[in-house]
């Protein structure tokens, strides 16, 4: 058990959703940020950084956006489920954009690779809270 599921399932105000997927959301989100951050410095660092211009840019809206639905999921006291499927969505298409920026630089660069994959499990993830949400 995660501490944020291990937090979750002690929550007081927890409603009846699936603390398992919720979590591994909440963590997708954080290890996406995470990946993309460190791609946006590392595009910064090669020698060819106008090309990835919109990779950064690209990364840093992922980034922006997982950080905030990461906050939004953590908060579940009284949560909006509007507010919540709405930021869902934004982030796993932030996500999605990401990925597919990625990817075109994917052979070139290996952590243009590794942030894809992280956007697209994030992707994943948001849908599969999305479906459980209704």
């Amino acid at each position: 058990m995660t501490t944020v599921s291990e937090l979750l399932q002690s929550h007081p105000q927890r409603d009846d959703i699936d603390i398992d997927v919720l979590s591994e959301c909440i963590e997708a989100c954080s290890a996406c940020t995470q990946a993309c951050i460190t791609c946006v410095d590392a595009c910064l660092g090669e020698r060819d950084v106008d090309a990835l211009i919109e990779c950064i840019r690209t990364d840093l809206d992922c980034a922006d956006l997982c950080t905030v639905t990461e906050h939004v999921l953590l908060r579940m006291t009284h949560a909006n489920v509007a507010v919540v499927r709405e930021t869902l969505e934004a982030c796993a298409v932030a996500c999605k954009t990401c990925a597919d920026e990625c990817a075109q630089h994917a052979e070139m660069h290996q952590h243009c690779r590794t942030c894809a994959d992280a956007c697209r499990r994030c992707e994943a993830a948001c849908n599969r809270l999305l479906e459980i949400l209704g």
